[in-house]
């Protein structure tokens, strides 16, 4: 049996259902002088915009006859190969990058639809803030422990947190907004508070200097009456306390009137104060102290059950003895 070759023109193109009615420009000219098909497979929608029907049984010897275009989700399908095997040109176009965020939208509709899952069904704003706050540490915890796998995965859970908040504001019946929304806020303050990229301002020259022109944008851009309007008030208090003091900085308050004083509350806003204006970050360098010290309990704890002794039975001059030459947290991590 002689081998089928198809005629000049023909094609099978590559569209992806999750882009809607995006056709890929290297397909329209095509489009002109060829039969079109859609393989059933197509979401219902796009075969509807093409207004194309299913392709017959003897797809290959037509295009054998004249240029047939055939429209597929992916080229798995028996025509697509049986073409593209017998010389038809395959055109498709690169995904755009954050197209898999559509599938995530998508999915988190649908758990939120009737139908879905109860659970999520059931969330409100302020049923989700605690796990928004969750997923934030934990987030923290993968860049601190510099655990690329858990990077990932927890970037995803913020994420979810965005995607969901957002899906529950869209049911709301008096101030409505979704994913969408969210994201043209974004684009429209990202794009108006760095002026040096998206126009004609060239006068920022440095991070610094980018930093504070972005608080003067975000103070014009809400009409601000005060310098610490916006800080987020239930961060933690120490991290609280640095932006305070970095706000007060740039509007020129001198250090001399912030609260220092005796009291546990004024003494530790003092150092927080003095940290910040050094260039450190009083909330982190905080952390990282807390977590070398976790670091000496879990090994002093792994010394005492060495020994044959139970953590909880220690008395305070064994802890002494197992946790002396462990006052360096360098030296845990490299012991660990």
């Amino acid at each position: 049996m002689d081998e089928v070759r198809v005629a000049g023109g023909s094609a099978v193109v590559v569209v992806d259902d999750r882009l809607g009615e995006v056709v890929p420009a290297a397909a329209v000219p095509l489009l002109r002088n060829a039969v079109v098909y859609a393989e059933p497979g197509l979401a219902p929608a796009a075969r509807e915009a093409l207004a194309a029907p299913e392709p017959p049984a003897d797809l290959l010897a037509q295009a054998a006859r004249e240029p047939v275009v055939l429209f597929v989700g992916d080229l798995g399908c028996a025509d697509a190969e049986a073409l593209r095997s017998a010389g038809a040109r395959v055109i498709g176009a690169p995904a755009p990058a954050g197209v898999e965020l559509l599938d995530a939208v998508t999915v988190m509709d649908r758990l939120r639809s009737p139908g879905g899952c109860p659970w999520d069904a059931d969330q409100d704003h302020d049923t989700l803030r605690k796990y928004l706050v969750e997923e934030a540490y934990e987030l923290l915890d993968a860049i601190a422990d510099g655990d690329r796998e858990a990077l990932r995965e927890e970037l995803g859970d913020v994420l979810l947190q965005v995607l969901f908040h957002a899906r529950v504001a869209a049911e709301d019946a008096a101030d409505p907004f979704d994913i969408d929304a969210v994201a043209a806020g974004l684009v429209s303050k990202l794009v108006s508070r760095h002026p040096n990229v998206f126009a004609d301002e060239s006068s920022v020259l440095d991070a610094e200097s980018q930093h504070a022109r972005w608080e003067e944008l975000k103070q014009q851009e809400k009409q601000r009456e005060s310098i610490v309007d916006g800080v987020a008030l239930g961060q933690p208090a120490v991290a609280l306390a640095a932006k305070l003091v970095q706000r007060a900085s740039r509007a020129g308050i001198p250090a001399e009137v912030l609260p220092r004083g005796e009291a546990v509350g004024e003494a530790l806003f003092d150092i927080a104060a003095r940290a910040r204006l050094a260039g450190a970050d009083p909330e982190d360098e905080l952390r990282s102290v807390a977590l070398a010290f976790a670091e000496r309990i879990r090994e002093a704890e792994r010394r005492a059950r060495e020994s044959g002794r139970e953590p909880s039975a220690l008395a305070a001059d064994e802890w002494r003895e197992l946790m002396s030459d462990l006052s360096d947290p360098v030296a845990v991590r490299s012991e660990s």
